[in-house]
């Protein structure tokens, strides 16, 4: 449909293993000079695992156009045979017998000794001259447990120097898990090398995307903007069979207006459209990158707990709070019309943190902590608290108080505001992302201690910090 529009010679994105489109990404290449090292030295069993869709056909596909002409392959795509049936396609692959002796029940009456004594006079007539063969088994997980032991005694097909069948397990994750079982003990033992394919990272699927996308024809065509292909992975996980499905509705989405960029929202609807979900993977990736945020809020909520005295209770709640407070930087927005404060006043604090004073016309601010002067977490917390509320989009500012005999405290407000309503609504906002924090509107006077106390407002009471004692 798009091919044509785009100048494609076929389709870029099918999922049928064409071995010329394998992207060579360093775990498909390194598995790819493994195999390859595994054949040449006659390892006897290798196994390559990897998710659904990772590349693992395409792999073995590629693999055996590389092969010499020395070299005899069988390839078995239906683990679901039986034994006598297996080696009757090992042998109808190494050209021993053909596939209308099969076809006419010629062999039907043939035992498995039979054949395997055929299969190896086979292999023994390759020594002299100094050809071998490779045997490869896809979806091998899914192999009933008879026909793995049947596998596991041609590998006992050796002279003395060498093995005279090189096999290559190929399959998904749990195929590791069937080979560590009690009963396949003995063919485990035998394996010399295991690779594991693993999913593609953001920067080698824009890799894949314009590696297919040139093979196919159409590379100057047609392209990915780099927030496209941010999308790609995010909705794929990097892997190859799912980024294929949606690049393949991404370009049909694209041709449907005569687009020639693919642009984040076309990539959504196409990940719509198939109904996929953003894989478990990327909320861990997610996670990882938002830590410094995270990180912040809780510093700040902890402090907060020692200073109210209440610290194991206040722990049991934070834990509770934890997946908000991941999404606290989705959540959070700017303040609104804050007032436009001129440079802050710096000046060093006995926090040892620099002083940044409100603005002389501010009504309102936010009140998001209040640190004891001189705890030795003081200063971090305070840096951490001021990162976070940076990071959310809100103007920073601190005001020391002295409480007598409560000593002195380090208060952290976000924002500046000349009306209430406006002040009120960030701090609802400042809430939802992080319900433990206690941020709350407060008027600037009381802010920066001018005022022990402030009057009731309609709707919300203006109350100094619950962590202050």
């Amino acid at each position: 449909m798009y091919e044509a529009y785009y100048g494609f010679s076929e389709k870029p994105f099918s999922l049928t293993p064409d071995p010329k489109y394998l992207y060579r990404s360093q775990s498909h290449g390194n598995a790819f000079d493994l195999l390859q090292y595994a054949i040449r030295r006659r390892e006897g069993f290798a196994v390559v695992t990897g998710d659904i869709g990772t590349g693992k056909t395409t792999l073995c596909r590629a693999l055996l156009e590389q092969i010499d002409r020395t070299t005899f392959t069988a390839l078995v795509l239906n683990p679901f045979l039986t034994e006598e049936d297996l080696l009757r396609r090992i042998l109808q692959d190494f050209g021993v017998i053909s596939r209308e002796e099969i076809k006419v029940g010629r062999m039907a009456n043939v035992t498995k000794q039979e054949l395997i004594e055929a299969l190896n006079d086979f292999l023994l007539s390759l020594i002299p001259l100094k050809a071998s063969a490779v045997l490869i088994i896809d979806e091998a997980q899914n192999l009933p447990l008879p026909v793995l032991e049947q596998i596991r005694i041609l590998s006992n097909l050796e002279t003395d120097k060498e093995k005279l069948l090189q096999i290559i397990l190929v399959g998904q994750l749990n195929l590791q898990t069937l080979l560590r079982s009690p009963e396949m003990r003995q063919l485990d033992q035998r394996v010399s090398i295991r690779y594991e394919l693993k999913p593609l990272d953001d920067e080698t699927v824009a890799a894949y995307v314009a590696h297919r996308l040139t093979i196919a024809g159409g590379g100057a065509a047609v392209s990915f903007t780099a927030k496209a292909l941010q999308q790609v992975h995010r909705w794929s996980g990097g892997i190859p069979r799912l980024i294929n499905l949606i690049c393949d509705r991404a370009l049909l989405a694209a041709f449907s207006v005569r687009a020639n960029r693919i642009t984040p929202e076309m990539v959504t609807h196409a990940a719509d459209s198939l109904d996929l979900q953003v894989p478990r993977a990327n909320f861990g990736h997610w996670f990882r990158r938002q830590a410094p945020l995270v990180t912040a809020a809780a510093v700040l909520l902890l402090s907060a707990s020692v200073a109210v005295g209440a610290s194991a209770y206040v722990y049991q709640r934070f834990a509770s709070a934890k997946p908000a407070l991941a999404h606290a930087a989705e959540r959070v927005t700017p303040p609104v019309a804050p007032v436009r404060a001129q440079p802050a006043n710096v000046a060093q604090g006995t926090t040892g943190s620099a002083r940044r004073e409100l603005p002389a016309e501010a009504a309102f601010t936010i009140l998001v902590g209040s640190f004891a002067v001189g705890q030795e977490t003081t200063t971090a917390d305070v840096t951490s608290t001021t990162e976070w509320l940076e990071a959310s989009g809100f103007p920073v500012f601190y005001a020391e108080v002295n409480l007598g005999p409560r000593g002195r405290w380090q208060r952290v407000l976000a924002g500046a505001y000349a009306d209430s309503q406006t002040a009120r609504r960030d701090a609802e906002r400042l809430r939802a992302a992080a319900p433990q924090s206690d941020a709350h509107l407060v008027s600037a006077s009381f802010a920066v201690g001018l005022v022990a106390s402030v009057p009731r407002e309609p709707e919300t009471e203006l109350r100094p910090s619950g962590t202050e004692p």
